[in-house]
């Protein structure tokens, strides 16, 4: 053979090895050994015809306290395939951010709970370290972050939580937009769902439970029943009519519940306050009778006549036939809510919990005589009590005898 065969040959050799070679890409990930460490970065060893170059600026990324060792294995990812200088130039930052991308996305798709420190705050929420990235928990999602905080108030209460640690879950990862976003919310959330998975096997209906009222809102109050909220519906608060939980419960106070529906399918705890009270319509048939006269107060209007609430929590009805001859067209044009009234009681069903009223069964001098201050005994009128005279007024009398 001769020289220019030979040639030709190791020509060939090359070029197949070329072909053979594959030429890293941008963002491809690479195992190598590091060779050297300097001040200009370091020398990987990842196993192709080129070394890896990873610059100071990008150790710079990592931090004080991050050292590599010589003949220490590390993964980078190529940042650029070949340089002007020809160099291929690698990331270790990257590498690991690469790393924490696909941890986060394994948390997105699990749904698991994961904990960090807060370590910055700014007006729309906290920033969370997630390994070499930077996850952010809008304020949104932030628990019990107080409502009604203007920009100033909001940022200084989120500063105020920085060194905290936070329980989160990842709801968002974009590594093109590079997002991370976290909610603290969605993990307390998870978490009190477990919660009430195991108290909802603790609990039997009927039975009675201490709790902590944590929430109202218009339709009822939530208690806190020991790490798990269940509802008390505005209906089961009181047995007389209530306009909004405030009127009965506030937020801290510790109350007894009466456990009353259990829905395991849909984690729902209904709770009862007006099952632990006596039922005010079992003592109506010995506090009223038929044609006694009562004191009641408006306490709402409709189409068909007038609730009246009377005591101890009996709401009856004084329907529009029953207030005047002839009826009014809208009752709301005779009486409003707040207005006190003497009626008559013309219907008693207390297993039905149903008391009728009249207005117009009131005689002219029977009004008159209560309107001027009269007093209801039993259901009569009675003289009222004249009031017992002041200090003062007292003092006046024993000096207008002395003088006479």
């Amino acid at each position: 053979m001769d020289a220019s065969t030979v040639g030709e040959a190791d020509f060939s050799t090359l070029l197949e090895e070329w072909f053979d070679f594959e030429q890293p890409e941008r963002g491809d990930i690479l195992t190598g050994v590091v060779l050297t460490v300097d001040d200009y970065g370091i020398i990987v060893d990842v196993g192709l015809k080129r070394d890896g170059v990873v610059p100071r600026y990008d150790l710079d990324k990592l931090g004080a306290g991050v050292e590599f060792n010589v003949g220490e294995e590390i993964q980078v990812m190529v940042v650029h395939p070949e340089d002007h200088d020809g160099n291929l130039i690698v990331s270790v930052s990257q590498a690991r951010q690469s790393e924490d991308w696909t941890r986060a996305e394994e948390l997105l798709d699990s749904e698991e709970v994961w904990q960090g420190t807060i370590a910055d705050a700014n007006r729309g929420g906290l920033i969370v370290p997630f390994g070499e990235l930077r996850g952010f928990v809008p304020a949104s999602h932030v628990v019990d972050l107080p409502r009604g905080l203007n920009e100033s108030e909001r940022k200084a209460h989120l500063t105020s939580m920085i060194g905290q640690n936070l329980s989160v879950k990842v709801i968002e990862v974009n590594r093109r937009r590079r997002r991370l976003v976290l909610s603290q919310r969605e993990a307390q959330r998870e978490r009190r769902d477990q919660r009430k998975e195991v108290l909802l096997e603790q609990l039997t209906e009927g039975e009675v439970r201490k709790g902590v009222v944590s929430g109202l809102r218009d339709f009822g109050a939530f208690v806190d029943l020991g790490g798990a909220d269940g509802l008390i519906h505005i209906s089961e608060l009181a047995w007389h009519r209530v306009r909004h939980p405030s009127e009965v419960l506030n937020v801290g106070d510790k109350v007894e519940v009466f456990v009353l529906r259990l829905d395991q399918e849909g984690k729902r705890i209904g709770l009862s306050l007006k099952r632990l009270q006596p039922n005010p319509w079992l003592l109506v048939d010995d506090m009223y009778h038929v044609g006694q006269l009562v004191e009641g107060e408006v306490s709402r209007v409709t189409q068909f006549g007038a609730f009246i609430s009377l005591e101890p929590g009996i709401e009856a009805l004084l329907h529009t036939s029953q207030i005047s001859d002839p009826p009014p067209a809208d009752p709301a044009e005779v009486v409003f809510e707040g207005q006190r009234l003497l009626m008559r009681i013309i219907s008693i069903e207390s297993h039905r919990q149903r008391l009728g009223l009249s207005l117009k069964e009131v005689s002219e001098d029977e009004q008159q005589r209560w309107l001027a201050g009269q007093t209801l005994e039993g259901g009569e009128l009675t003289e009222a009590e004249p009031e017992a005279e002041t200090e003062v007024e007292a003092e006046a009398d024993i000096e207008a005898e002395a003088e006479d």
